[in-house]
């Protein structure tokens, strides 16, 4: 064997004992996040960009609801560093100990956040501990103007029979029997089982009136396409519809609504938690935010993007709702056990 054969070899096994060592040889673990998202919920360039800056890897996962999320993140072999849940699944998450707290000397630009929303997020997220905000907004009716001649002011239009074959409902459980809990006069927080089931009965009476199945993200496209009049929709989703289609116009319901918050958290399994205050912290940048606000719609809650933003969205009450709009809307709260009850009549919905 020569010399230079000799070395090579050495250099090959000192390579091989290194990996036994070091985690993922070639694709060192701590140099990957696993991201668990909503669907088109992030600028896909700002994804790339902090891949390139930090040298990292992200692997890139979407889902449709808080409950699939639950699930990805009970499970023994969840992967994930960094996902978006919303208000009441964060106190779920909390209260089965399945995220971790943040360390914020590692996320410097958390004094972008607006105070008074950090405030807001305090209520499911005491002291801001495990979870930072991420986008915020509204559920309300997106409707079709060359469709409908009335004012679209109360859910009540939703169970108007002139508009059979023409509605678009949300495939979320709490959002949709929201709908119909704010219709009857009820809180979306309830905890009367009676409340529930009524309010499920509305629904499937109303299910005359909507067109095929409840939707997630296709129903934006029928509405842009004018192939329906009607749909509950959140409001960054609405703001994107209006764009395309200028025949659409968005209303939250005089009777009140439901106001969302997404955060950001870090799942208690992540190997990988001051990599994940980093990308936390990178979408926390204002410029980062604002560009990532403009991409999905959503607004943001970062206060110094907020002052990036031309008119077009600050003056649009669909991406910045009125102290009026915002004063007459609830946050969802964890309900614990009782979620089984709307559960329960969820699925009698789907399945009537």
């Amino acid at each position: 064997m020569t010399t230079k054969k000799r070395i090579a070899l050495l250099v090959a096994l000192l390579m091989v004992f290194s990996c036994l060592f070091t985690v993922g040889c070639g694709s060192d673990d701590s140099k990957t996040l696993n991201i668990l998202n909503w669907g088109d919920y992030i600028d896909p360039e700002l994804i790339e960009q902090f891949e390139e800056e930090y040298n990292v890897t992200i692997n890139y996962s979407e889902l449709p609801s808080n409950e699939e999320m639950l699930i990805k993140l009970r499970s023994s072999d969840n992967i994930y560093d960094l996902c978006f849940p919303s208000d009441y699944m964060i106190e779920k998450l909390l209260a089965e100990d399945l995220i971790a707290p943040l360390n914020k000397d590692n996320i410097p630009n958390l004094a972008n956040i607006d105070a008074e929303i950090m405030d807001i997020a305090a209520s499911f997220d005491e002291g801001n501990t495990y979870s930072v905000p991420y986008m915020w907004g509204t559920v309300g009716i997106l409707y079709n103007t060359t469709m409908v001649d009335e004012p679209v002011s109360s859910w009540n239009i939703l169970w108007d029979e002139k508009y059979a074959g023409q509605i678009l409902m949300y495939d979320s459980v709490r959002d949709s029997i929201a709908v119909s809990l704010i219709r009857l006069g009820y809180d979306i927080n309830t905890r009367n089982a009676d409340e529930v089931k009524e309010a499920a009965d509305e629904l499937i009476w109303q299910k005359q009136n909507v067109l095929l199945a409840y939707g997630t993200d296709d129903i934006k496209t029928t509405m842009i396409n004018g192939k329906a009049a009607l749909a509950v929709i959140y409001s960054g989703d609405a703001f994107y519809c209006c764009e395309e289609n200028t025949d659409l116009a968005y209303a939250v319901p005089e009777e009140g609504s439901n106001i969302w918050f997404d955060n950001i958290v870090i799942p208690k399994s992540s190997d990988n938690k001051e990599l994940a205050e980093q990308f936390i912290n990178f979408l926390c940048d204002a410029e980062v935010a604002r560009q990532n606000t403009e991409y999905i719609y959503y607004s943001t809650p970062n206060a110094e993007a907020l002052k990036l933003l031309d008119a077009y969205f600050t003056e649009n009450e669909t991406y910045n709702p009125s102290e009026a709009i915002r004063s007459r809307c609830a946050i969802f709260h964890d309900l614990g056990d009782f979620t089984d009850v709307f559960n329960t009549e969820w699925e009698r919905l789907k399945t009537s």
